[in-house]
């Protein structure tokens, strides 16, 4: 193991792993209720425990001075976050960032996809894990799919620089549909990401061992229909993908399962409350709240506090759909 080092420039990690894409979770709040993402009665955290759009803006000011080129929005679900289009503007006028995406459910994206747009928004992943409006209700407890494929055709006539769909795949729920989301997205010129299911905080609705569904069997599914050409083409993210001959779209599978993308990472976390994540598997993190509100308006400390945090950042993490270590759920996480 080789010692961190870091730069104005960039954050590097013990492992020689640059972090360029910080992943800013702006509340822990959903008009949703996936069963995978949160239990069915879930306990929010109080207002004044989340960070303020200004010290959201600050950390990620910070970062981009530190090399982080690309911030991907995250909750919970980020257009409920009240003044959201405010932040987005303040991130997506930072000198250095080179993209601002976002992760929503697509509920709210018929009213928001321009305003976002014309904020500097340049691409956004909209979930959808099921075509069938009963079984989607099923899933989110209290969606509706039709709202969700407004927003996506809302997004899709804006002009994002791009339109992703993201699907958690459960085995004996959802895995009858693989086939369908992939044609609705190739059909729609979108690309798609299959998402392998993550056991992240202690859920009722199922037994994650016997949902789970690997990567390779959802990629069995599609070679029956689609002539899948793997590329080395990347978004900055985990997904690994695949391009669909003939279209314009790719397929992506993300594996933190199966097949983890631990030695490639470039990513880290920040949670709605200002817990610094430096792996999605692992509890090691840094508390930046407490030095924001400490040190307000100090933007030195700050970055030699996220520098310093890089040297914790582990080399990979331990997922088992058989036991529940990490008690955090995704809503929590940050996407």
């Amino acid at each position: 193991m080789t010692p961190y080092q870091s730069t104005a420039a960039q954050l590097t990690d013990s492992f020689g792993r640059e972090v360029n894409y910080l992943r800013l979770s702006v509340t822990d709040r959903c008009n949703l209720r996936c069963t995978y993402c949160m239990a069915e009665d879930m306990r929010f955290l109080p207002r004044q425990q989340i960070l303020s759009l200004e010290e959201l803006r600050d950390t990620a000011a910070a970062f981009v001075d530190l090399g982080v080129r690309k911030i991907r929005l995250t909750g919970g679900e980020p257009l409920i976050r009240r003044d959201i289009l405010k932040l987005v503007g303040s991130l997506a006028s930072l000198p250095g960032l080179d993209e601002l995406t976002m992760t929503s459910n697509g509920v709210m994206l018929p009213t928001m996809a321009q305003p976002l747009k014309d904020a500097g928004l340049s691409r956004i992943n909209i979930s959808i894990d099921s075509l069938k409006p009963e079984r989607f209700k099923e899933l989110t407890r209290v969606g509706n799919l039709h709202e969700v494929l407004a927003g996506i055709k809302a997004a899709a006539a804006v002009g994002f620089k791009r339109v992703k769909l993201n699907a958690v795949i459960l085995a004996g729920f959802n895995d009858d549909e693989v086939l369908d989301l992939a044609r609705f997205a190739v059909d729609n010129s979108m690309d798609i990401s299959f998402i392998e299911e993550m056991p992240l905080g202690e859920i009722s609705s199922h037994k994650r061992s016997n949902t789970q569904i690997t990567s390779a069997q959802i990629r069995q599914q599609l070679d029956q229909e689609f002539n899948l050409l793997d590329s080395a083409e990347t978004t900055g993210g985990p997904s690994r993908y695949a391009a669909v001959a003939g279209s314009q779209s790719k397929i992506g599978f993300i594996s933190p399962m199966s097949n983890n993308f631990c030695s490639s990472c470039n990513r880290v976390r920040l949670t709605a409350e200002g817990r610094l994540l430096l792996c999605l598997g692992n509890e090691h993190s840094l508390d930046l709240r407490e030095i924001l509100r400490a040190y307000p308006g100090d933007a030195e400390r700050l970055k030699s506090s996220i520098i310093k945090a890089m040297g914790n950042k582990p080399e990979r993490h331990y997922f088992d759909p058989q036991q529940v270590d990490i008690v955090r759920f995704m809503n929590m996480t940050g996407g």
